[in-house]
């Protein structure tokens, strides 16, 4: 989880997917990346927290609160 959200767009976009879950184009818009880049983020997100769905074409991201979970109870300590 700690690695995951050492990078700035991947804090941002768990920030985002705080607020609810959205598409992997909703998720790129504010950055200046490729699409490629955007996936290969959430690719390292999904190891620590959240969810990707495919719907047709179109790919939801989610977060997943027992992961964070985890990583709350070990700053808490």
């Amino acid at each position: 989880m700690f690695a995951a959200l050492a990078d700035p767009t991947r804090r941002a976009m768990v920030e985002r997917l705080a607020d609810g879950d959205a598409t992997v184009g909703q998720l790129a818009a504010p950055f200046a990346v490729s699409l490629p880049a955007i996936s290969r983020h959430i690719r390292v997100l999904e190891r620590s927290g959240v969810r990707r769905r495919v719907a047709g074409r179109v790919h939801h991201c989610s977060l997943v609160p027992e992961a964070l979970r985890v990583a709350r109870q070990w700053l808490d300590r």
